[in-house]
């Protein structure tokens, strides 16, 4: 199957997550800073949840681009990380409009590290349907962030309980490792063959 249509459809349905979180924002009830100070813990929340979407937009477009073809269990790996992270704005409402207790913030990083280990299934199907010397192969390589990621999601979950900022500090550090441009697949990518 052609890797065009996975990508156009996931694309589709990103547009779509993202839209959802930008209804969510609510205009303040006034004109002045104290009325948008209000507002701020959704309003940060959502940047951050745009940010997470964002890095795996991005890097979904990078892996797709190292692949030649996608078979029937990328299709499915890449349902299931469209669904995890269609979680995302549920969980970013839950915890931003209550104030980030402890449970709605766990729960947020807990979809978080779903997502994250969606994503690596869906990286291991398409190595699957390649070869060991693939685009992809070369550019994953040893993979440190992603191997990184998903125990920092658990620490910063286990925190949430001791303390929910350190726990939101946690996600933060992790979308800011992967803000730092990756460009593996990239250099892979467009090297001479």
């Amino acid at each position: 199957m052609s890797k065009d249509r996975l990508q156009a459809f996931s694309d589709g349905v990103i547009a779509i997550l993202i839209t959802i979180m930008v209804l969510e924002l609510h205009t303040p009830k006034g004109t002045n800073w104290s009325a948008l100070q209000e507002e701020l813990p959704v309003l940060l929340a959502y940047v951050l949840s745009f940010v997470y979407i964002g890095i795996y937009w991005n890097n979904h477009h990078h892996m797709l681009s190292a692949v030649n073809r996608v078979s029937g269990a990328s299709l499915w790996a890449n349902q299931h990380l469209l669904f995890w992270l269609s979680l995302v704005p549920f969980a970013t409402a839950w915890m931003s409009e209550n104030d980030f207790p402890p449970v709605p913030t766990a729960v947020y990083g807990i979809v978080l590290l779903a997502n994250a280990l969606a994503y690596y299934i869906l990286q291991t199907t398409l190595l699957r349907a390649g070869d060991d010397s693939s685009m992809l192969a070369t550019a994953i390589g040893t993979d440190i962030k992603g191997k990184l990621s998903p125990l920092l999601y658990c620490l910063g979950i286990g925190l949430c309980f001791a303390n929910r900022w350190l726990g939101i500090a946690v996600y933060v550090l992790v979308a800011l490792i992967w803000l730092v441009p990756d460009r593996r697949v990239e250099r892979v990518v467009n090297s001479p063959r």
